[in-house]
């Protein structure tokens, strides 16, 4: 039974019907069902996610936002040294749907950026707290992880923004 019920979510969410006669399902997101969100890091309302490994923090963009942006094809990241502050833009993401400006969850300076982006930038896509992260931070104020969103906080913010 549970196998049915599975199969056919699954057949109507890819709009395949089983008989000619029944009018395709509606179409609608399925995305924010299938969007991962790692404990352990922690993630901004904007969809940046910063994961603080005591001296140096990675950032990147969380698999919500990699899934509707869509397929990545350009990302522009700071040069090492540059200072970075608290939800000011420090890159941007171009996809086949838009350009959005990438806003950094802490402050601190530059450490390391993720060069293989440069070339490969559909590592957002794939692999995006993993492979697909943008740039490494030394903190400058710590605390300011202490306003960010947990990850049973942020799963709530995007299923209540994709319900709208």
């Amino acid at each position: 039974m549970a196998l049915r019920l599975w199969a056919s979510s699954a057949a109507n969410a890819l709009k395949i019907s089983s008989s000619g006669a029944r009018a395709a399902a509606p179409a609608y997101s399925i995305s924010r069902y299938f969007s991962t969100v790692l404990d352990g890091l922690k993630y901004t309302s904007s969809h940046e996610w910063v994961k603080n490994d005591g001296a140096v923090a990675t950032i990147g963009i969380s698999d919500h936002a990699q899934g509707h942006l869509g397929e990545v094809v350009f990302v522009e990241l700071p040069e090492a040294g540059t200072k970075v502050s608290q939800g000011g833009a420090f890159g941007n993401v171009e996809s086949v749907k838009a350009t959005s400006d990438v806003n950094s969850p802490i402050s601190g300076e530059v450490v390391e950026i993720n060069a293989k982006l440069t070339e490969t930038p559909g590592l957002i896509n794939t692999s995006p707290y993993e492979d697909g992260w943008m740039i490494k931070v030394k903190p400058s104020s710590p605390t300011e992880l202490d306003a960010l969103l947990d990850s049973a906080k942020y799963t709530k913010h995007c299923e209540e923004e994709d319900a709208h």
